[in-house]
């Protein structure tokens, strides 16, 4: 493609937007929640234990109901996960990530309304997730797709 003094505007415009992001006071938010969660060796603690079980639920899931630990590692993951979530350093960088995606869909949806109201930006962070469902099969199943 032959750049245009027009596409190398729209590319300068681009990075002055991506510099002001990374300037804003959400960004700012969310680089010091990011440091202090990763500097509290507590909730390092726990995210880890998270982690390790998480594992021990993946290997659960192949086999469902028929894995002899299956009730008390369904369980155990539930109680690891809420005292993870219940850390003061997780629940602020929990809040601080969903609000610089917020920001990020605003802008987005509001590039993509500039050109056209026909064309879809991601909201709520749905680039991110599958089709809804949580089976992974891009509506195959018959479910949300």
């Amino acid at each position: 493609m032959i750049a245009t003094l027009e596409y190398v505007d729209i590319l300068d415009r681009s990075e002055q937007l991506g510099k002001m992001v990374m300037a804003s006071d959400t960004m700012e938010a969310y680089k010091q929640t990011r440091a202090a969660l990763h500097e509290d060796e507590d909730a390092q603690k726990l995210i880890q234990a998270f982690l390790d079980m998480k594992d021990q639920y993946e290997d659960v899931q192949r086999f469902g109901r028929y894995h002899p630990d299956y009730y008390n590692i369904m369980k155990n993951i539930r109680v690891v996960k809420r005292e993870m979530d219940m850390n003061d350093k997780v629940a602020a960088y929990k809040m601080a990530e969903r609000n610089l995606q917020t920001l990020l869909d605003e802008i987005s949806q509001y590039v993509a309304e500039s050109v056209s109201e026909q064309i879809k930006a991601p909201k709520d962070g749905a680039a991110l997730t599958d089709s809804g469902c949580g089976c992974g099969s891009g509506g195959a199943c018959g479910c949300a797709s």
